[in-house]
């Protein structure tokens, strides 16, 4: 089974950074995509970002590319987000999530949406203040 454990989150002034980490467990890790995905009061989850651990290969929303990087430590089994030039339309709770890229003997590079992951921890929230 899988399991993601989020730490990281806290309040932050804008302009500020925080790095956000994701421990996987359960899992062989470079058969997994992890991403994060956030979602602010009343809105929609959105998909922030992914990194296949096969590969290195990193999805970004276009949005949020130069102000966010996603990366990996395989040996430690663990995803990194570090957030640079917060702002407070970046308020939300912070969900690290995974899912498989091995399909048959194919990979599969999925979309950053929510419904192509199927793992998901618990969230972090993140608080940016003016």
């Amino acid at each position: 089974e899988v399991q993601l454990v989020e730490s990281g989150g806290g309040l932050v002034q804008a302009g500020g950074s925080l790095r956000l980490s994701c421990a996987a467990s359960g899992v062989r890790f470079d058969d997994y995509a992890i991403g994060w995905f956030r979602q602010a009061p009343g809105k929609e989850r959105e998909g922030v970002s992914y990194i296949d651990n096969h590969d290195g290969r990193t999805v970004y929303a276009d949005s949020l590319k130069g102000r966010f990087t996603i990366s990996s430590d395989n040996a430690k089994n663990t995803v990194y987000l570090q957030m640079s030039t917060l702002e407070p339309e970046d308020t939300a709770v912070y969900y690290c999530a995974a899912t498989s890229i091995r399909v048959g003997g194919a990979i599969y590079e999925p979309l950053l949406k929510y419904y192509e992951f199927d793992a998901w921890g618990q969230g972090t929230l993140v608080t940016v203040s003016s």
